[in-house]
């Protein structure tokens, strides 16, 4: 009997408490927004401390998923590129407004749900809802992970 690969058992772990549809398509919508976000923070401080993250989570969805990792690596380059396009002045307010909202939209999809968020039990979580929702992406276009 073979071992499950971690990345699946962090999957099937983060799905527990993302099973309703409402609170799905909140992720689907709110986790990428997250991420933008939460770069464009890290940007507003110093775009050299957005592209150190993004290496650093890139290594940790190595370790989990080679195809995973491709696909946040392109998603990260183009909201990087994004963030070097956008006017300076305009990525901290934007950001933090965004940002702000778009945990609100979560906490709401978590209510629907009734379950907790699953990073209040496991800080990894932060990194999965991203493949959470890439995952979904993959199925759809019949892509491994």
């Amino acid at each position: 009997m073979s071992q499950a690969r971690t990345i699946d058992t962090l999957l099937a772990k983060y799905s527990e408490s993302h099973l309703n549809p409402t609170n799905e398509v909140i992720h689907f919508v709110c986790v990428p927004i997250i991420v933008f976000t939460l770069l464009g923070l890290l940007w507003a401080a110093h775009p050299l401390l957005a592209v150190a993250v993004t290496l650093a989570s890139l290594v940790y969805y190595f370790k989990l998923s080679k195809p995973f990792a491709v696909g946040m690596l392109l998603m990260s380059t183009l909201m990087l590129a994004l963030l070097a396009a956008l006017p300076d002045k305009a990525i901290l307010p934007l950001s933090l407004a965004i940002f702000v909202l778009a945990w609100i939209g979560q906490f709401i999809g978590h209510k629907i749900e009734g379950k907790k968020p699953s990073f209040f039990d496991d800080l990894r979580f932060l990194l999965i809802g991203p493949l959470f929702v890439l995952g979904f992406l993959y199925r759809r276009l019949k892509l491994a992970y």
